[in-house]
């Protein structure tokens, strides 16, 4: 018999890319959701079919079309993205393993995202902008295989999605409201994201940070496959 533990966060291979583990759903057969990192599109699997990996110093990887290094003796600025390596957050804020947030502003002991996050220096790891030329490029598992899979994507499960996609059990509210408004995402359907009080947007509405800011999350997934 052989394990297969996956846990929301973590950075997998799968088809030879990189990805993130944005949800677990044991109930399907398909529980693995995915974003891919270079594109940000989803991707549908299982346990047995992704290899986990760490991401770590001195690694290089597309995000969102764009390439970027990790560098974890250097602190961030307003304005750069960070990948949140050791999560250790205060009952007032809600991130989990490897996510990746945008800094707005920085005080001495960490610093606030754009998700009103307060992340200490101690948890995160600086993306730099660009690869540097010594970094250890994580793009692919097996990187004479890149070649062979570029452009190459009609044989997956995958959904173009505008932004990442969140969680059910993830909690909104909605900007400059009177009353204010709170909301928990109960269903998504493709790109159309369903919230409590019968409210009905689609997921580049709920990504924009003018309309709509995350709270928490209600619900966590690990999910244990055997084989």
């Amino acid at each position: 018999m052989k394990l297969y533990q996956v846990r929301k966060g973590q950075f997998v291979y799968f088809n030879n890319e990189l990805h993130r583990v944005y949800s677990v759903k044991p109930i399907y057969k398909q529980s693995v959701h995915l974003i891919r990192l270079k594109d940000l599109s989803q991707h549908l699997t299982n346990a047995s079919e992704v290899e986990k990996y760490k991401p770590q110093h001195n690694d290089s990887f597309i995000f969102n079309h764009r390439a970027y290094t990790l560098h974890k003796d250097k602190r961030a600025e307003s304005g750069d993205h960070i990948l949140i390596t050791n999560p250790s957050p205060d009952y007032m804020d809600h991130y989990t393993l490897n996510e990746i947030e945008i800094v707005s502003s920085v005080e001495p002991k960490g610093v606030i995202t754009n998700k009103s996050n307060g992340v200490k220096h101690s948890e995160y790891i600086l993306m730099v902008p660009g690869r540097d030329k010594d970094s250890n490029p994580i793009d692919y598992f097996d990187k004479n295989m890149a070649d062979d899979l570029t452009g190459n994507d009609s044989d997956q499960s995958t959904t173009s999605i505008q932004g990442e996609m969140p969680n059910i059990g993830d909690v909104y509210k909605k900007q400059g409201s009177d009353p204010s408004i709170e909301a928990m995402i109960v269903a998504i359907h493709g790109e159309t994201i369903f919230l409590g009080n019968n409210l009905e947007l689609s997921l580049s509405e709920l990504n924009d940070s003018e309309k709509w800011e995350f709270q928490y999350s209600l619900l966590e997934g690990v999910i244990i496959e055997e084989e």
